[in-house]
C-alpha cells in the first residue's frame, strides 16, 4: 500500500491512472466516514468561546453558514474575523500561502515540482515582505496583526481540517506577511500576463503577420467603457504621450518552449468580470442600482467567502478572500462597490545580451544577483532552483531560453490599506480616495451610495515606459521616449525602462505611473458598464492591449441601451434579468456563416447544424441548438489553428480569443494555406463543415441530449477527490455570456452582486459553499442555487445567541501574531 502522501499528491496532479485509483480506494478505505482521527477532526465543532487578548466580539451564523461577526472596535473585530476564516478554510489559506512561496510540493509530492519551480523564481514571497512593510505602521498594519492572531487562535487550538490529516503535515503560523501573499495571488492571478512573449513566440514561429492576427493591436467593436453620447460621459482625465508603435526586437530565438511552459501559471485566458450602474435619474426608486459578477477560478469551496463586518463606524457586508480580512466586494452603510479586470498591460518581458553570469545594461556589465534554493519533494527527491534577479526583477528559464520580468506587484503595494479604507468610506469622494492607494491589480471599480452619488475609475499602477533617453535606466523620468508595452524588450539596449519602479522595494509612487486623477474615470455617468473591454476610444496614454473580445460588453449596453431607451425606467427586476442574461453574442455573428456552409456537409453535421437555423441564440442548459453551438466552437478553433500550430512547434495556449476566430475573413491566410495532412481542406467553409462533424460526432458519442448535459459545473477540489468535488449539476450561460460560465477552464461568475438604496436588501451569491469542511451541511449547500441563477439577501444576523463569543482576558489567549 502507497504512502497517504504519495496517493494524495497523485490524485492532486489531476490525472491518474486505473492503478492509482484502486490504490486512493484503498487507502480512503481505511479513513471511512464517522472513524479514524481524520475524520473525527473533519467533523470537529468549533468552540463557543475563544479567549481574545482584545475586545469582546460575537459571531453568528445564518441559514447558510455566513457569519455576521460583531465587536466594539476593529482590532477586536478582525481577530474575529481571522478566528472565523480558520475555522472554515484553513486549508484553502495555506495552500494559496504554498503556492505562492513555492512550497507546495512539500506537502504534496512531485506533481507540483515545476509551479514550485516557476514560483520560486518569481520570488513572490520577497514582494509579500516589501508590501508588509509599507503597511506595518499603518492602521491597516495592526488590523492585520489582529486577524493573524485570530487565524493563529483558531490553528493553534482547534482540530485540523481533513486536508492536513490526509496529507499527513501540520500548517506553519500564519502571519501578516501570508495575508500579503495572497493578496499577491490575486493580483498575480488577475494580471500575471506574458501576452507580448506569447506574441513574440509566434511571430518567431510563424511570422510577423501572423502574430499581428493571432493578437490584434484593437479589435474592432463599438462597445469602450467610457462612450462618447450614450451612456457614459467620459472626463478629460488622460495627458498627452506620443506612444510608438509594436516593433520587433531581437530574442534569443526560440521562445515557444518558455511561453507554453509559463502558460500554466499565468492568469487563466478569459477570466474576467462584468459591472454596470445605472444613475438614479433612469431609475424607478429615483436611488442608483449597481451590479457585479467577478469571473474567477472555480473551486470547492470558492475562492470568495461571504460575511458580514460589524463595529462602531463600519458596517459592511459582501465577499472577502479567505487570508485577507476586509471585504473587497459589497456594500456598506454609506454606499456600494465592485471591481473587474481592466485589462492594463502591467507586466514586461526582457532579453539580455549575456556572458559569464552577467548581463549588459546598457554600457556597463553586471552579474545577475542569484540564489540556490532548494525546492523539497515529499516523498521524492529535493530539487534545486537557481533564482536569479536583474534590475527588472526575476529571470525566467527554460531549456536554454531565458527572460527578465517586470511587474508592478513585485513591489510594495497600499491595496490592503485601500480596501480597508473603503469598507469604512462614507460616500463617493471618500471611495475614490481610498480607490487612489489600490495599486494591484488594476480594475475598473463602480461606485454608488445613497445620496446618489455614482462613479466609475479605472485604479491601479499603470507604467509610463520609456527608452533611449538619459532617464531610461537612471531614474529620471521624461528624458526617454514613451513606448508601448506590447512586445519583448531589449533590456541590454534599456529599453521598456520603468521610472519610479522597485522590483521588491517600494515605488517612488509620485514618479513613472500614471497618475490617478489622470486614469480614465466618470463622475455621475447616466450608466457605464465595464466587461474587460477596451476602456475608450481616445486615450493618450497606453494602458493595455489584452481586453476581453467585445462579446459580453456589446451584450450588457445593447439591453442597458434598450431599456434607457423605452418609457420603461431601470428597476432591480431589469438589472437581474441582465445579470442572469444568456444570449451569445458570438452566436448573433457567426450562425449565419455556420448556416451558409451546410452545402459542404454530410449529413450527420447538416442536421447538427440545422439545429441553429430558428434559434433565438441563448445559451440555456435545455437548449440542442446550444450544445451545438458550445462544441462546435471548440472543434472549429482546433480545425483552423492546430495544423499550422504543431507545423510550428506552438500549442493551444498560443489561440486566439473568439473574437479573432470569428472575424477571419474567407481569404485569410489560416485558410489559404495548402492542406495539411489528415486535413480535407483548408477553405474556410471545409473547416466549418468538419468542425460541425467533430460537434455531431461528440454529440453522438458522449449520449448528450441538450446543452446541460455538457454544461455542468465541474467545480472541484485541488485535491481532484470525487468525495471532495462538488456535484455535477447542469447550469445556463458559456464563456461568452453575460451569465458567464466556462465549462473547460472551470472560470465563471465567483459571487453575483445586485445593489440597491430602496430600503430593500441588496443580494448576492457564491458558487458553492462558505463552509470548506467536507461534512458541514454549508459545504456545497448554494451550488445548486447558484446554477439555477437564484440569489440570497445580504442582510446582518443579529437575533439569538452567538455561535461564538470572543471575550477578552481569558488565559488561552497569547496576544498577537508577529510580522513574519
Amino acid at each position: 500500500m502507497p504512502s497517504r502522501r504519495s496517493v494524495i499528491a497523485a490524485l492532486l496532479g489531476g490525472s491518474v491512472g486505473a492503478a492509482t485509483l484502486t490504490d486512493a480506494r484503498g487507502y480512503l478505505d481505511r479513513f471511512a466516514p464517522l472513524s479514524g482521527d481524520a475524520w473525527g477532526a473533519a467533523t470537529a465543532d468549533t468552540r463557543e468561546r475563544v479567549a481574545t487578548p482584545y475586545g469582546d466580539a460575537t459571531v453568528r451564523y445564518d441559514d447558510a453558514g455566513v457569519p455576521t461577526v460583531e465587536a466594539g472596535d476593529e482590532l477586536s473585530l478582525y481577530f474575529a474575523v481571522g478566528y472565523v476564516h480558520a475555522a472554515d478554510r484553513l486549508f484553502e489559506m495555506d495552500l494559496i500561502r504554498r503556492r505562492m512561496r513555492g512550497t507546495l510540493s512539500a506537502a504534496v509530492g512531485e506533481r507540483t515540482v515545476e509551479s514550485d519551480r516557476f514560483h520560486a523564481q518569481m520570488d513572490f514571497a520577497s514582494a509579500a515582505e516589501a508590501s508588509w512593510r509599507a503597511v506595518r505602521d499603518t492602521p491597516t498594519g495592526e488590523a492585520m496583526r489582529a486577524y493573524a492572531a485570530g487565524v493563529e487562535a483558531h490553528r493553534a487550538s482547534e482540530p485540523l481540517p481533513l486536508e492536513f490529516r490526509l496529507l499527513d503535515y501540520e500548517p506553519a503560523a500564519w502571519t501578516p506577511i501570508d495575508s500579503m501573499l495572497v493578496e499577491k495571488q490575486i493580483s498575480w492571478g488577475l494580471t500575471g500576463s506574458f501576452r507580448s512573449l506569447r506574441r513574440s513566440a509566434a511571430a518567431d514561429a510563424l511570422d510577423e503577420s501572423a502574430a499581428a492576427t493571432l493578437y490584434p493591436e484593437r479589435m474592432d467593436h463599438d462597445v469602450p467603457v467610457l462612450r462618447g453620447g450614450t451612456g457614459a460621459e467620459r472626463e478629460d482625465t488622460t495627458a498627452a504621450a506620443s506612444p510608438t508603435a509594436a516593433t520587433d526586437v531581437r530574442n534569443e530565438g526560440g521562445l515557444a518552449s518558455l511561453s507554453t511552459w509559463l502558460a500554466d501559471f499565468e492568469s487563466e485566458p478569459g477570466i474576467g468580470s462584468n459591472s454596470w450602474l445605472v444613475s438614479g435619474e433612469y431609475t424607478a426608486s429615483g436611488d442608483p442600482l449597481l451590479a457585479n459578477d467577478p469571473h474567477l477560478n472555480l473551486m470547492a469551496p470558492p475562492v470568495w467567502y461571504q460575511m458580514v463586518q460589524r463595529c462602531p463606524g463600519m458596517r459592511v457586508r459582501g465577499v472577502s478572500f479567505p487570508g485577507v480580512p476586509f471585504v473587497v466586494i459589497g456594500e456598506n452603510d454609506a454606499g456600494a462597490w465592485g471591481f473587474t479586470n481592466a485589462g492594463a498591460d502591467v507586466l514586461d518581458t526582457y532579453t539580455y545580451e549575456t556572458r559569464d553570469g552577467e548581463y549588459r545594461y546598457g554600457d556597463e556589465w553586471r552579474a545577475f544577483e542569484t540564489e540556490e534554493r532548494t525546492i523539497e519533494v515529499a516523498g521524492g527527491d529535493d530539487r534545486t532552483v537557481t533564482v536569479r534577479k536583474s534590475v527588472h526583477g526575476p529571470v525566467l528559464e527554460r531549456e536554454g531560453r531565458r527572460v527578465g520580468v517586470a511587474w508592478t506587484g513585485l513591489q510594495a503595494s497600499r491595496t490592503a490599506i485601500a480596501v480597508h479604507e473603503l469598507d469604512r468610506s462614507g460616500g463617493r469622494e471618500d471611495a475614490l480616495a481610498a480607490l487612489s492607494k489600490f495599486d494591484t491589480p488594476t480594475q475598473n471599480a463602480v461606485y454608488a451610495d445613497r445620496e446618489g452619488d455614482t462613479a466609475y475609475w479605472m485604479t491601479g499602477l499603470v507604467p509610463v515606459r520609456e527608452s533611449d533617453g538619459e532617464g531610461a535606466g537612471s531614474g529620471e523620468p521624461g528624458d526617454g521616449e514613451a513606448v508601448r508595452g506590447d512586445r519583448v524588450f531589449d533590456g541590454s539596449a534599456r529599453e521598456g525602462v520603468w521610472p519610479g519602479y522597485e522590483p521588491y522595494g517600494e515605488p517612488d509612487f509620485e514618479t513613472g505611473w500614471i497618475p490617478f486623477g489622470e486614469k480614465p474615470g466618470v463622475r455621475d455617468p447616466d450608466y457605464v458598464a465595464t466587461a474587460n473591454q477596451r476602456i475608450a476610444d481616445d486615450l493618450d496614454r497606453y494602458i493595455g492591449e489584452g481586453y476581453a473580445a467585445p462579446f459580453r460588453a456589446r451584450r450588457i449596453y445593447d439591453l442597458l441601451d434598450e431599456r434607457a431607451a423605452s418609457d420603461d425606467p431601470f428597476d432591480f427586476a431589469s438589472m437581474r434579468r441582465v445579470q442572469r442574461d444568456v444570449v451569445d453574442e458570438r452566436a448573433r455573428l457567426f450562425v449565419p456563416t455556420i448556416l451558409d456552409a451546410r452545402e459542404s456537409m454530410d449529413d450527420a453535421a447538416r442536421a447538427a447544424a440545422d439545429r441553429l437555423a430558428e434559434w433565438d441564440y441563448r445559451m440555456n442548459r435545455d437548449s440542442r441548438a446550444a450544445l451545438v453551438f458550445e462544441l462546435f466552437v471548440d472543434h472549429y478553433l482546433e480545425r483552423v489553428f492546430d495544423p499550422v500550430f504543431e507545423a510550428a512547434g506552438l500549442d493551444g495556449s498560443h489561440y486566439p480569443n473568439d473574437w479573432v476566430l470569428f472575424t477571419l475573413g474567407p481569404e485569410s491566410r489560416w485558410f489559404a494555406d495548402p492542406p495539411a495532412e489528415g486535413v480535407d481542406s483548408r477553405s474556410s467553409s471545409g473547416l466549418i463543415a468538419g468542425a460541425m462533424a467533430d460537434a455531431a460526432a461528440e454529440i453522438e458519442a458522449e449520449g448528450y441530449e441538450t446543452y446541460g448535459d455538457y454544461n455542468r459545473t465541474a467545480i472541484d477540489h485541488p485535491f481532484g477527490l470525487g468525495f471532495l468535488n462538488y456535484p455535477r449539476l447542469p447550469t445556463d450561460g458559456s464563456p461568452a455570456t453575460v451569465r458567464n460560465f466556462r465549462r473547460e477552464s472551470a472560470v465563471g461568475s465567483s459571487f453575483r452582486l445586485l445593489a440597491r438604496f430602496d430600503g430593500d436588501p441588496s443580494l448576492g451569491m457564491i458558487p458553492g459553499g462558505n463552509d470548506g469542511e467536507y461534512f458541514s451541511e454549508h459545504y456545497s449547500d448554494l451550488l445548486k442555487p447558484w446554477a439555477d441563477g437564484e440569489y440570497r439577501p445580504l442582510v446582518a444576523t443579529s437575533e439569538g445567541a452567538p455561535d461564538i463569543r470572543f471575550q477578552a482576558g481569558d488565559a488561552a489567549a497569547d496576544g498577537g501574531a508577529g510580522d513574519e
